[in-house]
């Protein structure tokens, strides 16, 4: 079977590429592509791509993330092209084709003043461009219909990339002290869980070298277990890279602070944790507690 990746260097995608090529033979392609370049905001090599790859699934790991700068209204369209049409085009092209469809969603499509993990049947209700937009995406997928898994996903970080550790282990090299939201709940979460978790959905899904009839299209829900905010999350990432020898003893105090001491352009919601139950109960998976996969993931960063 062949695997259309959309994205290459990403923290997800990249995790993806190795996980994916064992079921099957993996094209990452993203706009740096030589041989065939790929813009998520550009239909025409959306469709370029599905037809020169023909995969048998095709897997979104790319998004417009710049949740604050989507709050600009020169930058609302492009979120718009890329979270919300781009995934409905991508559906269309699956169901033409035959082939199943990966994307990924995220916890900012709920408002967040939740007290209870959401499950997928949860009311959604965005408080800004980006959670609209990736909401739209699901919601055009959806419209489409066809085989395909949303996976809602949350507090991403990862090795690569852009994400809250790698700042937090650059800025605590950097400063002496620093101020986190305390009051900020969720569930971080590891890129290379995701695509793990991610490859093994696929291979239940398929019957040799392609997919099932009866694949359990629809959202789930894919985070780490557990929950924290994002003052506890920081204290751990320097209490684990002192011990692995990453940051040295001394290394920046952190100080909890309220969401409402650092105002940003868009609005974050105060609780995103996800209930996992139904991956759970369809997939018989579940991923670590957040604390268990940082230690993972700072144990890869040791050289």
């Amino acid at each position: 079977m062949k695997i259309l990746l959309l994205g290459r260097e990403g923290q997800l995608a990249w995790e993806l590429r190795r996980t994916l090529a064992c079921l099957g033979e993996v094209v990452a392609l993203d706009r740096r592509s030589e041989t065939l370049m790929v813009d998520m905001a550009d239909p025409d090599t959306l469709v370029k791509a599905v037809k020169a790859v023909n995969p048998g699934l095709i897997v979104n790991a790319t998004a417009y993330t710049a949740v604050d700068r989507a709050e600009q209204e020169a930058e609302q369209e492009q979120a718009r092209k890329i979270n919300a049409e781009a995934p409905g085009i991508l559906a269309e092209l699956a169901l033409k084709t035959g082939a199943a469809q990966i994307h990924y969603s995220t916890d900012y499509v709920f408002y967040g003043d939740g007290t209870a993990p959401y499950d997928e049947e949860h009311a959604t209700g965005p408080q800004g461009v980006y959670g609209s937009t990736k909401l739209a995406g699901e919601q055009a997928i959806r419209e489409v219909g066809g085989r395909y898994y949303i996976f809602r996903t949350a507090w991403v970080y990862g090795a690569r990339g852009q994400n809250f550790l790698l700042t937090m282990l650059r800025l605590m090299r950097e400063r002496e002290r620093l101020g986190i939201v305390s009051d900020q709940i969720g569930a971080p979460t590891w890129s290379r869980l995701i695509a793990e978790a991610t490859a093994l959905v696929v291979a239940r899904s398929m019957n040799g070298g392609s997919f099932k009839a009866d694949v359990k299209s629809g959202v789930y829900h894919l985070s780490c277990a557990g929950q924290t905010s994002w003052f506890d999350f920081a204290t751990a990432i320097r209490d684990v890279a002192v011990n692995n020898n990453i940051l040295p003893p001394e290394c920046a105090s952190i100080e909890a602070i309220a969401t409402g001491d650092y105002p940003t352009p868009a609005r974050r919601p105060a609780y995103s944790v996800l209930s996992n139950e139904k991956l759970a109960r369809e997939f018989g998976m579940r991923l670590p507690d957040w604390k268990d996969a940082l230690e993972l993931c700072m144990a890869s960063l040791v050289r």
